[in-house]
């Protein structure tokens, strides 16, 4: 009697007995309130391709998708790199993760791999703007409607761009509708609350697309398991000049005054004494979360966290970092300008103090759209931002980016330099990392480079290199009156969370 395949809920489930066979009694494991077998879904390859191979009969109810003939609208010309990726995922099987450079074309990528496979494709993005930016990328190329779930949109279609948090939620009911599962940003679908987008589908294709799969809880390992391996990598520095804008990197080392320095020692004293006398080791996956909850059990610990946060604030918000970004604003008053801070509440800060617009996770969509418009043809030469530019939001005229603070993660700070990457004729574009001389945030630099995009940065500079364009005339220091302002605008604490990558600061 041939087994039957069933779908049920983001799980594979066959009813009755097993044939005798090692590897399937390893695959589907008895559920004894039902009587059945039962595997996460995202095992439907290896056992279909197991009950292949044994000469099994069985009946596949569990897929409801048909092969879908995906003609594109005109002829595609991958650039190599891309072409090579290609090869180098069909050539695993169909499945696997590439890492590519912003810019250097993975939602193409996407295209052709959808076209290859003749498959429905579910494509799961971190935001809504990036829904809507695939959905028409994918409009161009395929000639029928793209389907849209999440962000109020409810339509499912053989080509459907869904949200990770709408991924999440649906994928039980909709996990046996796809062939292809495409995850952009793949270094999201780690997360405990993502891991079953790709655990819940039975999609035998498969496709992660990311510029950097590092993580600083080492889950690239759950990725690899839900998608496949890493099939290709092309680097920051093997595309430059070619597929991606050339580029050069300064950091800018910068002092804290003499009140800031005393404050700032005080703080890093009380905090780093309460850490020691904790006993709990920080390079531990939830060293961090131990010690904050050591810290809420006392008066005393509440004071060393608060000292915690001051301290970073001090180190994030210095007034000699607001000089210096007065400077390059000025010297670049002529480029198309990024900044980058760490965090919403030195975001707004400096816009209500500069008079420069904001871009974080509170912008409305139909605002962010404006801005992101007026940015592009230079109404808007800079925008400020914390971290919802840091990845998936297309801004090819940005050639200048300004990274006040950031955490230790190397996949945020190459995501940064590759918002500036984007190639157009003439372009050349310029970093700038500004570090406060103290310790902690220097470490954290230090880590976050650990790439070889960074690899042939320069010397840190403690002022400003000499300018490789002819600067604007007029004032490059700070007012004497809006440096005031801003040494007792920025004084406000640090929102409560602190990301673990940043606890050793």
């Amino acid at each position: 009697m041939a087994l039957e395949l069933h779908f049920d809920h983001g799980t594979l489930v066959v009813p009755g007995a097993l044939p005798e066979d090692e590897r399937l009694a390893q695959l589907l494991i008895p559920d004894h309130r039902t009587g059945n077998h039962r595997a996460p879904a995202h095992r439907y390859r290896e056992i279909v391709a197991r009950l292949h191979s044994r000469g099994i009969p069985y009946n596949d109810l569990a897929r409801q998708y048909e092969r879908v003939d995906l003609p594109l609208i005109a002829p595609l010309s991958p650039f190599p790199h891309q072409q090579a990726a290609l090869d180098a995922w069909v050539a695993g099987g169909c499945t696997g993760i590439v890492e590519l450079p912003t810019g250097a074309g993975k939602t193409l990528l996407a295209v052709m791999a959808i076209q290859h496979t003749g498959r429905p494709a579910l494509i799961v993005v971190p935001t809504i703007d990036l829904m809507l930016q695939w959905q028409q990328v994918l409009q161009q190329w395929f000639a029928r409607e793209i389907g849209m779930l999440g962000g109020g949109a409810h339509e499912r279609r053989e080509l459907t761009v869904t949200t990770y948090d709408s991924a999440a939620a649906q994928t039980e009911f909709h996990g046996n509708r796809f062939g292809l599962l495409i995850c952009d940003e793949c270094h999201h679908l780690p997360a405990p609350a993502y891991r079953f987008i790709a655990a819940g589908s039975l999609a035998p294709y498969r496709l992660g697309l990311t510029a950097t799969l590092d993580r600083t809880d080492r889950g690239e390992s759950v990725a690899m398991e839900l998608l496949g391996a890493v099939r290709y990598r092309a680097g920051i520095d093997e595309l430059e000049g070619s597929y991606l804008a050339p580029y050069e990197i300064h950091t800018l080392e910068v002092s804290l005054d003499d009140d800031e320095q005393q404050r700032y020692d005080e703080c890093r004293a009380l905090y780093v004494d309460a850490l020691r006398r904790s006993g709990i080791p920080l390079n531990h996956p939830s060293g961090w979360a131990q010690f904050i909850a050591h810290c809420y059990r006392s008066e005393e610990g509440r004071l060393a966290f608060a000292a915690y946060r001051e301290q970073k604030r001090i180190a994030f918000t210095a007034q000699s970092k607001i000089e210096t970004l007065w400077r390059i604003l000025a010297r670049h008053r002529r480029d198309r300008i990024l900044i980058f801070t760490e965090d919403n509440d030195t975001v707004y800060r400096l816009s209500r103090l500069l008079l420069l617009p904001v871009i974080t996770h509170q912008t409305k969509p139909p605002e962010r759209a404006q801005l992101l418009k007026a940015f592009a043809t230079g109404e808007l030469p800079v925008l400020l931002t914390s971290k919802v530019l840091n990845e998936g939001v297309d801004v090819p005229d940005a050639n200048v980016g300004v990274i006040l603070s950031g955490n230790g993660s190397v996949r945020e700070h190459v995501q940064r330099l590759g918002r500036i990457l984007r190639k157009r004729e003439g372009k050349r574009a310029t970093l700038y990392e500004i570090c406060t001389a103290v310790a902690a945030e220097g470490r954290i630099s230090e880590r976050r480079r650990q790439h070889r995009a960074y690899q042939r940065e320069p010397a840190i500079h403690h002022h400003l290199p000499d300018p490789t364009t002819d600067a604007a005339p007029g004032p490059t220091e700070l007012p004497p009156d809006v440096a005031a302002d801003l040494a007792a605008g920025l004084a406000a604490d640090l929102p409560e969370w602190a990301p673990p990558e940043d606890a050793a600061c």
